[in-house]
C-alpha cells in the first residue's frame, strides 16, 4: 500500500516537469497520428493508440496516464469523429492510462520483478497490462456501456462481448509483438536522451 501511494505522489510530481509534460504531449500527438488510421466496423473499431497510452504511463506513471488517457480520447474523437461524444467512455480511457501506468512506472522499481532482468521483467508487465486493458476496458466497461446505452440496437451485452472476445483476441497476435518492441526501445531512448542532457549540464 505504501509503495503504490509513493507511486502516485511521484506520478503527481511529473506533472511540475516539463520534460515529462513534453513527452506526454508528444506522445498524445502519435495517438492522435494513430486515431488516423482507425478501422471502423458496425460494432467496434480497430486502432492501436494503446500504444502512446503504455509509453506514457511506463515514463510518467498512473496520473499522468490516467490524464493522457482522457485527452488521448478526446483528441481522438476530433481526429476521427464518428457517433456522439460520451464522458463516461473518457474516463475510462483514462482507467486504460491508469492500469498501464501502475504496471509500468519505471521509477517505481526499475521493473525488478521475481529476480528477473528488467527487460524481461518489462515484458512481463507489458503482457499483464494488455491482457488486464484488453479484458477489463475493451471487453467488459465497454460493452457495458455500449449496450446500456443503447449504442448497438438489438444486441445483448453477451452477444457483443462474444463479437469483440473474437476481434480482441485476434488483434492482440499483432498487440503483444508490438508492445514488447516498443516499449523497451522507448525506456531507452528515454534514457539515454536523459543521461545525455545530465552530462552536458
Amino acid at each position: 500500500m505504501k509503495n503504490c501511494i509513493t507511486m502516485f505522489q511521484r506520478s503527481f510530481k511529473e506533472f511540475t516537469d516539463v520534460r515529462s509534460l513534453t513527452i506526454t504531449s508528444i506522445f498524445i500527438a502519435v495517438s492522435m497520428i494513430i486515431e488516423k488510421f482507425t478501422i471502423n466496423l458496425p460494432l467496434f473499431k480497430i486502432n492501436f493508440a494503446f500504444l502512446a497510452i503504455a509509453v506514457i504511463g511506463m515514463l510518467c506513471g498512473p496520473a499522468v496516464g490516467f490524464v493522457a488517457g482522457m485527452v488521448c480520447d478526446i483528441v481522438g474523437f476530433i481526429a476521427n469523429p464518428t457517433g456522439g461524444f460520451m464522458l463516461v467512455f473518457t474516463l475510462i480511457a483514462g482507467l486504460q492510462g491508469l492500469i498501464y501506468g501502475c504496471l509500468l512506472y519505471y521509477k517505481q522499481d526499475k521493473f525488478s520483478l521475481f529476480g528477473l532482468n528488467e527487460t524481461l521483467s518489462l515484458c512481463i508487465r507489458a503482457v499483464i497490462a494488455r491482457i488486464l486493458d484488453v479484458g477489463l476496458i475493451n471487453l467488459l466497461l465497454n460493452t457495458f456501456f455500449v449496450v446500456q446505452l443503447g449504442l448497438v440496437p438489438n444486441k445483448t451485452f453477451s452477444m457483443l462481448l462474444q463479437a469483440k472476445l473474437v476481434k480482441n483476441l485476434l488483434e492482440m497476435v499483432v498487440d503483444f509483438p508490438m508492445l514488447l518492441a516498443l516499449l523497451p526501445a522507448a525506456l531507452l531512448a528515454y534514457r539515454r536522451i536523459m543521461s545525455g542532457r545530465t552530462a552536458v549540464q
